[in-house]
Order: structure tokens, then C-alpha cells, then sequence
């Protein structure tokens, strides 16, 4: 019931001008804040089917008890979703409605001459060209665990291993139990759209993380050398966070800052639970933070992800919230170069990655134009990952070193990403960006997909890793906890 509760409060929060809904979410006091994210996102999407299912059912006549907001969750998760897992006695109830329901909802397709579910939404609604292919990427948590051993995992549990992608067409056409080892990213593994891992016990313990692959590009591109320090400024929900103490192999220090106290709480599970250590939460606007105190005189590398219109997020964002206005978009702006001038002030920085997920010109390529005038020559744009499809727009010579994605031409939600490294002598220390997955070895090359390499295979055979807690031969877990300051 909780989920389906939490939900409904956020419906009814929205309807009354309470917030929007990331707000709304945060603020409840849910602690699986993505997937009350996706619930929410995606009632508000079916919100108008749902209304015509429920009048054509009489459900809420018939129900004097249930609320219009939780009547939506419930017959959303009956009919479209994942097909009532939890919610105790409203479970129950909306079961009992399951064959109007059912009914109902075949009546509809009939009338609007439509044969699949997706088929009732409006272009809008139904999130633009593109949107519903958005695969499921899974991160490898290689603190606790290791890619190959992951991989086994999933064959055992009926999965089929494909292997490395060679495109991203591949990408697009997975369907079923298959699944792919990403192109671009070495610790990515690819599964159809919708498949849903937040029951499966390597998510609850750590071992996967749930992101998307473009979320996971500001920290593969700033590649912090292990035992580097490392600011986070924008950080919750934590998954860059994470993926960065994984870069570092727990070594060094992540200072990561949020305004938000419970998006710092949640954050703060979630990293012990990833197997997170070397890390300070700070419950601070990092604009306000003194790039002259003695605590960061080390930090050599920042990831920049400030607030943002959100204007990328295609798969899930909800039809009630408007695009940004004129008026909202320079406000954002403005913040965004404020913030990133001041990531560029600490003393000791070698690279800064800047990430958004807009697509709006205004908050991604003009902020880091703007910014890099204002330094003149003292960083430059740096071009990463030349063999990524999209760069950027053409709004300053260079622009085009920048980073693009879109769920359309990179099947990930839509987002931005800049590197800037400091010109002189610090830029001779700084460490190299990364190669692509396509420059490393395969993993699991072998006779057949998934195998391990023939110098483990042997071990492998002698003990396979059930990529389970305390498992895992592979594991680089470490015993002491982060550590969280006010």
C-alpha cells in the first residue's frame, strides 16, 4: 500500500499547485524514490485514458472509499503496469473490479480502432518518437561485484546473453529475456524496455544500479584517477555519486553536496547499500561553498549536474507539466552559469564535467559559451568521446566537442555533457579520458556468449559468483560506512 499511497499523494499534491512532481516525490518520505517517480510519471500519462476507464467502470460509484487519485494508481498498475505486486486491501478491491476493468478497456480499443494500450495516447502523451524504445540499462556495481559475474547471474536466471553491441541498432531491436553488454560503456548491460529489476536481489543489494546510460556519461568522462579528490556539487539522488566511487575503487574522497535534507538521507542508504566509503554528505548550496577552504585544496575534479528544466527526460515525463516559459529557461540559465563559473574557482581543478538534462540550447551549449568567455584562456573544451553520434549545437565555434543524446538517435533519455579541463600545468597531471567499450576487451568472449575468457575458465567452472552478498569473488566491498555531515 505504501507505494501505491505515496503516489496517490503526489497526484493529489499536484492537482492542489503543491509542487511538481520531482518535488513532490522527494518531499514524500517514500524510499524508492525512482520508482514512485515512474509511477507517478506514468499514471499522469494514461491520466486521461484512466478517467475514461473509470467513469465507463463506475468504479468510484461503486467505491465510495477510494479516492480519484489512488482509483488512478491502482487501475494504472492493474492494466498497464506491473499488475498490483503490493497494496494490501486496495489491491484486493481493484481486483474485484478487474473484469469490468478489463472489459472497459477492450470497449475503448474497439471504439478508438487501436489494438495496443500505447496505441489509446495521444502523440504527446505518448512521449514522442522513440520514447517507449528507451531500453533498460543496468550499471555493474563493481564495488561489490564484476561484469562477467553479473552476466552469469542473469543466464541462470533465463536470461539470454547476446554480447557486445555493435550498434545501436542492436540496442533498439532486444526483446524477450535477451540482453546485450553496451557499445559505449564497459560496465552497461542492456535489457528491453521495461523490464523491471527493482525486486531483483542484486538491485536490493547493491550489486546493479538502475541508470539510464546517458546519466552515466558526466562521471565516465570525468575519470577521476583512483585516490583523486572529487567534488560531487549537485548529487542527489547519488547514482553519479556512486559511479564515481566505483571509478576511484574507494579510494580518495567524494565531497558530495545537496540542499535537500531528505534527498540526502535517501542518498546516503543508497550509497552504503552500493558499498560506498570515502565520502562526506553536506547538507549545502555548493554555490556557498569556499573554494579557498583548506578541506578542498586537493579537488582536482568536479561533476556539475545543477538543477535544470528537466526538458530531456522523454520517457517519463508526465503530460501535466508544461515546458519551461522564456522567463523560467533564462532563471535556469542564470543559475547554471553561476554555478558553473564557480565550479572552475577551486584552485587545485583539472577537469569539470557540466551535465544537464535539457534540450534547450539556453541551459547547455550557452551556458558553457558564456562560461568559457568568462575564464578566456584559462580552460578549454575538450573533445569527448569523438566517436559518440550527437555533439553539439553550433552555438560557438567548438560547441560541437560537446555531447548530446536523445532517446530518438541514442535510445537514452535526452541529455547534455561538457568537459572542461584547465589549460598549463595542471593539465599535463590530468588523467586521460576514457576509451569507449568498443577499445576493451569483450566480456565473456569466448565459444559462446556470456563464457568467460578461456585463461578463467577453468575458475570459473571451480567457482561461479552468484553475484550474491557475500559472494562474489570478485568483490571490492569495504567494511566502513561514509561519513554525513551537516
Amino acid at each position: 500500500m505504501a507505494l501505491y499511497g505515496a503516489a496517490a499523494a503526489v497526484l493529489e499534491g499536484l492537482e492542489r499547485g503543491a509542487g511538481g512532481v520531482k518535488a513532490l516525490v522527494f518531499q514524500s518520505r517514500f524510499p524508492h524514490v525512482r520508482q514512485l517517480y515512474a509511477l507517478v510519471s506514468e499514471t499522469l500519462r494514461y491520466s486521461a485514458v484512466l478517467e475514461e476507464l473509470l467513469a465507463g467502470a463506475a468504479l468510484l460509484r461503486a467505491e465510495k472509499k477510494l479516492s480519484p487519485q489512488l482509483a488512478k494508481v491502482l487501475v494504472y498498475d492493474l492494466l498497464f503496469g506491473k499488475g498490483l505486486k503490493c497494496g494490501g486491501r486496495w489491491k484486493a478491491l481493484a481486483r474485484r473490479h478487474r473484469a469490468r476493468l478489463e472489459a472497459e478497456l477492450a470497449r475503448l480499443k474497439v471504439r478508438r480502432k487501436v489494438s495496443r494500450n500505447e496505441e489509446l495516447l495521444a502523440p504527446a502523451q505518448a512521449g514522442g518518437p522513440g520514447a517507449s524504445q528507451v531500453p533498460r540499462y543496468v550499471r555493474v556495481n563493481t564495488l561489490k561485484t564484476c561484469v562477467d559475474d553479473v552476466i552469469e547471474f542473469f543466464k541462470r536466471e533465463g536470461y539470454c546473453y547476446l554480447g557486445k553491441a555493435a550498434s545501436v541498432e542492436e540496442l533498439r531491436s532486444l526483446s524477450g529475456k535477451k540482453f546485450l553488454l553496451d557499445l559505449h560503456l564497459p560496465e552497461l548491460l542492456v535489457f528491453p524496455p521495461q523490464t523491471d529489476f527493482h525486486d531483483n536481489v542484486l538491485y536490493t543489494s547493491g550489486h546493479i544500479i538502475l541508470q539510464d546510460k546517458a546519466s552515466c556519461l558526466p562521471a565516465f568522462l570525468l575519470s577521476p584517477a583512483a585516490g583523486a579528490h572529487v567534488i560531487d556539487a549537485c548529487a542527489a539522488p547519488g547514482n553519479k555519486t556512486s559511479q564515481l566511487a566505483a571509478i576511484l575503487e574507494n579510494r580518495g574522497q567524494i565531497f558530495a553536496f545537496d540542499v535537500d535534507t531528505k534527498r540526502l538521507a535517501t542518498m546516503s542508504t543508497m550509497l552504503t547499500r552500493a558499498g560506498v566509503t570515502g565520502f562526506q554528505l553536506a547538507q549545502q548550496d555548493f554555490l556557498t561553498v569556499d573554494p579557498g577552504d583548506p578541506k578542498y585544496s586537493k579537488v582536482a575534479y568536479i561533476l556539475l549536474d545543477p538543477s535544470c528544466s528537466g526538458s530531456g527526460m522523454v520517457n517519463r515525463v508526465p503530460v501535466a507539466e508544461a515546458a519551461p516559459s522564456a522567463e523560467r529557461l533564462q532563471a535556469l540559465a542564470g543559475f547554471q552559469r553561476k554555478v558553473l563559473s564557480h565550479g572552475l574557482s577551486f584552485p587545485a581543478l583539472r577537469r569539470l564535467v557540466y551535465s544537464t538534462c535539457s534540450l534547450h540550447r539556453e541551459e547547455n551549449e550557452d551556458v558553457v559559451g558564456a562560461v568559457l568567455q568568462e575564464w578566456g584562456s584559462a580552460f578549454r573544451l575538450v573533445d569527448a568521446f569523438p566517436g559518440w553520434p550527437c555533439r553539439g549545437l553550433a552555438a560557438f565555434p567548438g560547441a560541437e566537442s560537446c555531447l548530446r543524446a536523445s532517446a530518438a538517435d541514442t535510445l537514452t533519455q535526452g541529455f547534455f555533457v561538457a568537459v572542461l579541463e584547465r589549460r598549463g600545468d595542471g593539465a599535463a597531471a590530468c588523467r586521460s579520458l576514457p576509451a569507449a567499450a568498443g577499445d576493451s576487451p569483450q566480456h565473456g568472449e569466448g565459444t559462446e556468449p556470456g563464457a568467460a575468457p578461456k585463461k578463467r575458465r577453468r575458475k570459473k567452472q571451480r567457482k561461479v559468483c552468484a553475484a550474491l552478498p557475500g559472494n562474489c569473488r570478485c568483490s571490492k566491498q569495504r567494511r566502513s560506512g561514509g561519513k554525513q555531515v551537516k
